[in-house]
């Protein structure tokens, strides 16, 4: 059993998967830990739902990935695919099994992730959450660092980490900066109960569609599927969320000869957009409120979840007295590396190549996946890419399609 901490007290802005994760990292070396959450409850949104081997291997070790798989899906890979004449190439991740003791990715979204590690925080007894907290200030000391919260009440500790999502008023309040860009379309993701499975023969559960006119992608999770469509920067939200609308692009999937089932859609901006620094005075920033970036790719919550693991153990091992403030800055900047030269590039590239509009360049690219998924070591290459596995071990994609990979 970890040692109860009595001087030492981190508090935690956020409770989604990555601000919970980092707690339990902290509680379970016995820190005491404050979560507050801006909500009434966890929230319940479907958003991000693929989670990579690297991330398996860390929800492993925190002892709560058992819980998660057991409400998610195996994928053992994924797929390419034309939209007019069908697959392109399937990789299987199988192939990674000598680098990861999971090689396959887990579909699931995160909010069912959160109450198994809000439920494990909450069995622990130097852990607090309130809800209804959000934090709209956040200082810093030599010593200490505060937050206030929009009900008024003040909190003081020896660190706040800044978890509270891409509008992070930790990072805003304290001067942070969050420079990049916005995409000019928004992404319209549309989410339905049809068996796609029947619909697209030979689909996987995760699927990068290209078209020169409109590229999409489709994926599973565990009771429905997703597509993600590319929207025209110049209409209205009103237009692109229409019902009528959507059945028409939904059709342009596949025609069932009536509407398709559809459960819910959601419209979005998209940005790629990194913080100057992931430390300030002790406030330490990770996962949306320190980087953002499109998902293409599935790699927002993952390396989130990265941020939080090693953010905190580095934070854990300076109140332990095993680790110093520049072991402490050196994960930190470890990871805005990543989030600036790994994430940003591979998910980049993947808006890149899903609308490439010229021919001879599309085609040449699809004979390129056909003979990567046809040499079992390129294969493997660009797998410990997509799969973040090499986000851990240099910080940089290694080149294999001219470019980081797709």
């Amino acid at each position: 059993m970890s040692q109860q901490r009595n001087a030492t007290e981190v508090i935690v802005a956020g409770a989604g998967a990555v601000g919970l994760t980092a707690a339990l990292v902290l509680a379970r070396g016995g820190v005491r830990v404050t979560v507050l959450e801006a909500g009434d409850a966890l929230a319940t949104e479907s958003r991000a739902s693929t989670f990579h081997p690297p991330s398996l291997e860390m929800l492993d070790d925190l002892g709560v990935l058992d819980a998660l798989m057991a409400r998610g899906i195996v994928s053992t890979g994924f797929q390419y695919r034309d939209r007019q004449t069908g697959p392109i190439a399937d990789l299987d991740l199988g192939i990674l099994a000598e680098d990861t003791r999971f090689p396959f990715r887990v579909q699931c979204e995160q909010s069912k992730l959160t109450p198994i590690l809000l439920e494990a925080l909450q069995a622990l007894p130097q852990v607090t959450v309130r809800f209804g907290q959000r934090v709209v200030q956040a200082t810093t000391t030599d010593t200490s660092a505060s937050v206030t919260t929009e009900v008024g009440d003040t909190f003081t500790a020896d660190w706040v980490i800044g978890a509270d999502g891409s509008n992070s008023q930790v990072r805003q309040s304290a001067g942070f900066t969050f420079e990049g860009m916005t995409y000019p379309e928004r992404f319209l993701v549309a989410s339905t109960t049809e068996d796609l499975e029947s619909i697209l023969p030979g689909i996987a559960a995760v699927n990068y569609v290209f078209d020169p006119s409109e590229w999409l992608v489709v994926l599973r999770t565990p009771e429905h599927w997703r597509v993600l469509f590319p929207t025209d920067q110049d209409t209205a939200d009103e237009v692109e969320i229409d019902p009528t609308r959507i059945q028409v692009r939904l059709a342009g999937v596949a025609d069932l000869g009536r509407d398709w089932e559809v459960l819910h859609t959601t419209l979005y901006r998209v940005h790629q957009r990194v913080a100057d620094t992931f430390r300030k005075g002790r406030l330490v920033l990770m996962g949306d409120a320190a980087h953002i970036n499109n998902p293409l790719g599935g790699m927002g919550m993952n390396s989130g979840v990265h941020d939080a693991v090693i953010e905190a153990r580095a934070l854990l091992a300076l109140l332990d007295g095993n680790g110093h403030l520049d072991d402490l800055d050196a994960a930190c900047e470890g990871r805005r590396q990543v989030a600036l030269s790994y994430v940003k590039t591979i998910t980049h590239d993947n808006w890149e190549r899903l609308r490439q509009t010229d021919p001879d360049a599309q085609r040449a690219y699809h004979d390129e996946l056909r003979a990567l998924a046809a040499d079992r070591e390129r294969m493997r290459a660009h797998l410990l890419n997509t799969s973040m596995i090499n986000s851990l071990r240099s910080g940089r994609p290694v080149a294999v399609l001219g470019g980081a990979g797709a």
